[in-house]
């Protein structure tokens, strides 16, 4: 098993069930999706596991795995969180980033860049973790870290699938520099504010999809 395989198998499973495919207390069967993916059940439990570490998925013993879709208040409430966190992670960064982390920040923003001008989604997203995580690190305080990580992978198919909204990877990049300048000039109020309002985006884009999904749907069902 190659860990890019799970990983493909997570990224189809999570828009699977963000757009409805798998309705909020589906069961997945392993074996089904074993056929579907053409794989054995090793990367399949793997996408699954991961799953349930963001929160998509629950995990009944003997039963199996069963699709939990976060309420809307819930990831609201997540999203508001994450802002307050990264902000954080931007202010006390912009005073602390030692110059090996400002070098892999940077490199993590041309990465970002490189995956815009080729229209690979996927691979800025991969990127755009790297970029947040450096910034995480180089805050300096591990517990803040720790809370970081933790809630990104919350928040992972959320933030993802965001990238989807017409223009946001161009704009996420816009953001990502300005940010990197901030960090880059030890402008810690600057960073902060500039976090906030790109995790707020995020969010935004998020239900701006989420509602066009929803309207599609009716759409078709009218």
């Amino acid at each position: 098993m190659t860990e890019r395989t799970a990983d493909r198998i997570r990224e189809t499973l999570e828009q699977a069930i963000l757009t409805g495919e798998f309705e909020d207390g589906a069961r997945l069967d392993e074996v089904r999706l074993c056929t579907r993916f053409g794989v054995s059940r090793t990367p399949v439990r793997e996408a699954l596991h991961q799953l349930t570490a963001s929160g998509l998925l629950e995990m009944k013993p003997r039963r199996g795995a069963f699709v939990r879709m976060p309420g809307f208040v819930e990831v609201v409430e997540m999203f508001e969180v994450m802002g307050e966190l990264e902000s954080m992670c931007g202010r006390l960064a912009a005073k602390r980033i030692s110059d090996a982390q400002l070098k892999a920040f940077s490199s993590a923003c041309l990465k970002c860049e490189q995956a815009e001008e080729a229209g690979d989604r996927d691979a800025y997203y991969r990127e755009n973790e790297t970029f947040h995580q450096v910034l995480y690190q180089a805050s300096g305080n591990g517990f803040l870290q720790s809370q970081a990580l933790q809630l990104q992978k919350r928040l992972q198919p959320f933030r993802r699938l965001q990238l989807w909204v017409r223009g946001r990877i161009r704009q996420s990049l816009d953001e990502h520099r300005q940010i990197l300048q901030a960090v880059e000039d030890g402008d810690g109020d600057a960073a902060e504010t500039l976090l906030r309002q790109h995790v707020t985006v995020q969010g935004e884009k998020f239900f701006d999809l989420m509602r066009g999904l929803d309207e599609t749907s009716a759409r078709k069902t009218g």
